[in-house]
């Protein structure tokens, strides 16, 4: 991910610099290059020897304005992003993640102790790439009080499925999934709904207001749904979507993560691939969709490079 958004960051830099920005790369880390900094600036593919020990001695020899966090997802605990961006906002960095964890477990807190530190705390590339829903509620809908959702938010399992409706096995769509890279080696977290309760939650959390864990949201994934089950749903017009879904009754707060059969003229069911959509219901607009065709691996970056701009940049039209 972070190579994506070097390259995406070396292609639009004359774009930001007409908003005044400028920028170089004084920091890489990961499990394998280790912490490695020269705050005059390096190229990531010829890096210098890691020198810090932890992401705090990390932060301060690279003198960072900005840290973007991109760590493999923890459903249960966040980390280590959670500490990570922590550790960043406390240094007087703007933080930047495409990981759902800390969005999650600590978003009022990260949220609070960036207005604290006059940071920002951006994550836009944690549902639906780069597509922007977060800032357009927050910039582009003042007032709008959202009263539910509905959806298809894990571009794994809508992989899987519709690659059991064209004749595959589970096991072939899944092989078909990993091999264009949108399932990791291990996909349980796709397969099994957490990555679709993870991103309903962040959902529910920033935009609905209401603290819900992944644990509150009903789960059911797609592991056992058989193949010749899903080309019998989709012969008979009623095709399975593996669907998130909240909404605000007069009960409270209900989500859920479930295989559904949507009817053909439910725009859910159009959605196939990597594609994906989600349905707010407001309270002045009745349905808003918003719907992403195939994305790849740049839709994800841009979000992080767009936050970027919204942390660091000038408005522009």
């Amino acid at each position: 991910m972070n190579r994506t958004l070097a390259k995406l960051l070396r292609e639009k830099s004359p774009e930001l610099r007409e908003r005044g920005i400028d920028w170089r790369i004084t920091g890489v880390a990961s499990r394998g290059l280790g912490w490695i900094s020269d705050p005059a600036g390096f190229d990531p593919e010829h890096p210098p020897k890691p020198e810090a020990l932890d992401i705090r001695e990390w932060l301060g020899a690279a003198r960072a304005d900005v840290l973007f966090e991109a760590t493999s997802l923890n459903p249960i605990t966040g980390q280590p992003a959670t500490d990570h961006i922590r550790a960043a906002l406390e240094f007087g960095a703007h933080a930047i993640t495409a990981n759902k964890g800390p969005v999650v477990h600590a978003y009022e807190e990260l949220r609070d102790l960036a207005e604290k530190k006059g940071r920002r705390f951006l994550f836009e590339s944690t549902v639906m790439d780069g597509v922007p829903i977060f800032s357009m509620f927050r910039d582009g809908l003042p007032t709008i009080r959202l009263k539910g959702f509905h959806g298809i938010l894990n571009s794994t399992t809508n992989v899987i499925l519709s690659g059991m409706e064209e004749g595959l096995s589970f096991e072939q769509s899944l092989k078909r999934a990993q091999e264009i890279g949108v399932a990791e080696t291990d996909a349980s977290h796709d397969i099994d709904g957490w990555d679709a309760a993870v991103k309903t939650a962040v959902l529910v959390r920033v935009l609905m207001r209401e603290r819900i864990q992944v644990e509150q949201i009903e789960r059911v994934g797609i592991r056992a749904l058989g193949a010749e089950t899903v080309r019998a749903a989709r012969a008979a017009g009623t095709p399975y979507k593996l669907v998130c879904r909240a909404h605000i009754t007069d009960c409270g707060l209900t989500a859920r993560v479930h295989p559904e059969q949507v009817p053909l003229s439910d725009p859910m069911a159009a959605v196939s691939g990597t594609s994906s959509i989600i349905c707010f219901e407001t309270d002045t607009f009745p349905i808003l969709v918003i719907t992403e065709i195939n994305p790849g691996l740049e839709a994800t970056a841009y979000g992080m490079l767009a936050d970027f701009v919204r942390a660091v940049g000038t408005a522009k039209l």
